[in-house]
């Protein structure tokens, strides 16, 4: 049994950051209920930044392959549209 955290098993398997990792697990487990995303809501959700979110987002949607993540708007605060 691997003790490796989830974020870090999927960091390198992707290329991603752990933090980028993280931001991309959560739009995954989260797309089949939302389609729209603030950056700011999802900063609340994982602890970080609004800034960092954004700052990983385009890192985040060059590695899914299993989701579609495209900048949707902005309208206080970026606004992500994330299919499945």
């Amino acid at each position: 049994m691997s003790t490796a955290h989830p974020d870090a098993v999927a960091a390198e398997s992707t290329g991603l950051s752990a933090k980028q990792a993280r931001i991309l697990r959560y739009l995954r487990e989260n797309a089949a209920d939302r389609t729209y995303f603030k950056s700011r809501l999802i900063a609340d959700d994982l602890d970080l930044s609004a800034k960092e979110v954004g700052a990983n987002m385009g890192a985040v949607a060059d590695a899914a392959t299993d989701v579609d993540v495209e900048k949707w708007g902005y309208s206080s605060g970026t606004t992500w549209m994330v299919t499945d």
